[in-house]
């Protein structure tokens, strides 16, 4: 970590600072390819610590640029309010991994950033630009972070596409999940966020799992929890459409790591059969709802406790009733056709609902 502590330069001044190390670090690499090559990112810190606090002489900030130990964002402070990233890559690109959207790290009342990258490679280049300028995306490692691409084109930034500045976006409430909100709005059929993580305060906390599993591989206690949450967040399976199966496969690799060559055996192996409800028969019935009539005291007990938001989303509505049993009966009914019967009838015998 580096750290100055003059709070007197302004920002042009800041980044006159920057743009002269910048000319120096490529200057210096024309000249010491070798050593350059043999850095890595934590050494390169060392080389911009160095050419800051030379280049810092005869300017404000001469005498106050120090570095100290510990994992903060950014890894240059100065002026109280600036600071400076350092960034490198061993290949071609100028692409690598920002810091987590949230910031939890930032040092306290910096308000601008640049970003000093070094591509490491043969022929050895410096560049530098305010942060926010090459945060081009936000990608997944254990947490949403950004993608910083120094060739981003102006216009193209990850808060351009979001319609928000930087500085709105990671002062507001809750930066993850106005992120993911937005990638939300951007998916389209056959397409999931597969990050599982608290996005609110309100949200459960969840973590997806380190390994990858076939469905077949299960035990049958966790395929049929599998089917019985499914058919809870998931209304279209007990449909027709030739996609019905796709959101919960989505969700069950994203959730659980487990990857499905047959779901469809999951819900409808064992073709039709009869529910007999107070003396009711009911003839030919999909196996998918003699599942529900199976698990309905699990889904009656169940229903309640999943968090509204989650439900929202797999249910694709925009609300969530106070009567969930029935908002998903009702939602059932528009997916399921029964030969002979009203899907309605049959869901409400089968939960004794009048």
């Amino acid at each position: 970590m580096i750290i100055s502590t003059n709070r007197s330069p302004n920002l042009n001044e800041f980044k006159s600072l920057v743009d002269d190390v910048t000319i120096k670090l490529n200057n210096d690499a024309e000249k010491r390819a070798s050593y350059y090559l043999k850095r890595n990112a934590q050494l390169l810190e060392d080389d911009v610590f160095s050419f800051l606090y030379n280049t810092a002489k005869n300017t404000k900030f001469e005498g106050t640029i120090q570095k100290i130990s510990g994992q903060r964002f950014p890894d240059i402070i100065a002026g109280k309010y600036y600071g400076i990233e350092v960034k490198s890559s061993k290949d071609e690109k100028w692409v690598t991994l920002g810091g987590s959207i949230n910031e939890s790290t930032r040092v306290e009342d910096v308000e601008r950033i640049f970003l000093i990258f070094g591509k490491l490679i043969d022929p050895i280049e410096f560049r530098s630009r305010p942060y926010e300028d090459c945060l081009s995306d936000v990608v997944v490692t254990h947490y949403p972070r950004y993608k910083i691409d120094m060739n981003l084109k102006t216009g193209e930034t990850i808060f351009d596409k979001m319609n928000i500045t930087y500085d709105d976006l990671r002062l507001s409430e809750n930066p993850v999940g106005e992120i993911v909100d937005y990638y939300r709005n951007q998916l389209v059929p056959g397409e999931s966020l597969w990050w599982i993580g608290k996005v609110s305060k309100d949200d459960p906390i969840e973590a997806a799992p380190m390994k990858i599993r076939i469905m077949r591989t299960l035990t049958m206690n966790e395929k049929q929890m599998f089917r019985k949450d499914g058919l809870i967040l998931f209304p279209e399976l007990t449909g027709n459409s030739s996609i019905k199966y796709e959101r919960f496969s989505l969700w069950l690799a994203a959730k659980y790591g487990v990857i499905s060559t047959s779901t469809r055996d999951l819900f409808s192996a064992g073709g039709q059969g009869i529910i007999d409800i107070k003396n009711k028969v009911y003839k030919k019935i999909p196996r998918v709802l003699l599942y529900i009539n199976e698990y309905k005291d699990y889904i009656s007990m169940n229903i309640n406790n999943i968090n509204e938001s989650i439900l929202c989303e797999t249910w694709n509505v925009r609300k969530i009733e106070k009567d969930r049993l029935g908002q998903w009966i009702d939602l059932i009914s528009k997916c399921c056709v029964i030969e002979n019967h009203n899907t309605n009838e049959v869901m409400n015998a089968i939960f004794n609902r009048k």
